[in-house]
């Protein structure tokens, strides 16, 4: 006996094209984890940026092609948490948090459990906030400063010798500033201001040029310099508002 589907139910389906994108960045998260547990830790933290490159091109894809959906919105949001909340938080673990001890799985959850609270409060507040900020540092970025600070003691080991006793505690200050700054109150740009079609000097090309230039000669070290500097923006900006309050 055959049971037949109500009219009223319909199949639903799925785009394609943007959620490829979000596919292949969830698989470069888990890639990551898997790195980490093999102990590949500079291949863990270049599967986690390529993880954040796909992420930036799945959305647009989705707007450039029309093809946004609430699905594609709620997967996007669980593959950042295993490419930026898990995956950062169990790399550092294995990396260098283990030999603290309780401590270190201990800041390794601080981390992971600051993405999936930023993540849900971003979710929860897209209609309501600022388009031109965003609250706490995204999660992106605070997984790129975990990783980038493994990614740099792997491709500069030699230069680092000397302060290599300290990468230990680097790792579990990183680790918590991260964790803690995506659920601050601190506010970061969020460079949705910037329109690519507007007309720019020529003057803007050329140290456009210049920058994309110096990040492919070292992109390890410039990555993670970028990002730093990005971390700490948000807190040069409040206290900017702390000693001048009425501007903006």
């Amino acid at each position: 006996m055959q049971f037949q589907r109500p009219h009223n139910l319909r199949r639903q389906s799925i785009y394609l094209l943007p959620n490829l994108f979000t596919l292949a960045a969830l698989f470069a998260g888990f890639y990551a984890i898997v790195q980490a547990m093999n102990k590949n830790f500079d291949q863990a933290a270049v599967a986690i940026f390529i993880a954040m490159v796909l992420d930036g091109l799945d959305g647009r894809v989705a707007r450039l092609t029309h093809t946004q959906s609430e699905f594609g919105a709620q997967f996007d949001s669980l593959s950042d948490m295993v490419s930026f909340g898990v995956a950062p938080a169990l790399v550092a673990y294995e990396w260098m948090l283990r030999d603290f001890g309780k401590l270190g799985w201990i800041a390794a959850f601080i981390y992971c459990a600051g993405a999936a609270m930023r993540l849900a409060r971003f979710n929860a507040n897209i209609e309501v906030v600022d388009k031109r900020w965003f609250q706490g540092l995204p999660s992106p970025a605070a997984a790129a400063m975990v990783a980038g600070l493994v990614w740099i003691s792997h491709e500069y080991a030699e230069e680092l010798t000397p302060i290599s006793g300290a990468l230990p505690y680097l790792a579990l200050m990183f680790t918590l500033f991260a964790g803690l700054t995506m659920v601050s109150n601190v506010r970061f740009w969020s460079f949705k201001e910037l329109h690519m079609r507007r007309t720019v000097p020529f003057f803007a090309l050329l140290i456009t040029t210049l920058i994309l230039l110096i990040i492919v000669a070292k992109p390890p070290l410039m990555l993670f310099c970028v990002f730093i500097g990005y971390g700490i923006s948000g807190y040069v900006y409040w206290l900017y508002r702390w000693i001048k309050p009425n501007k903006e």
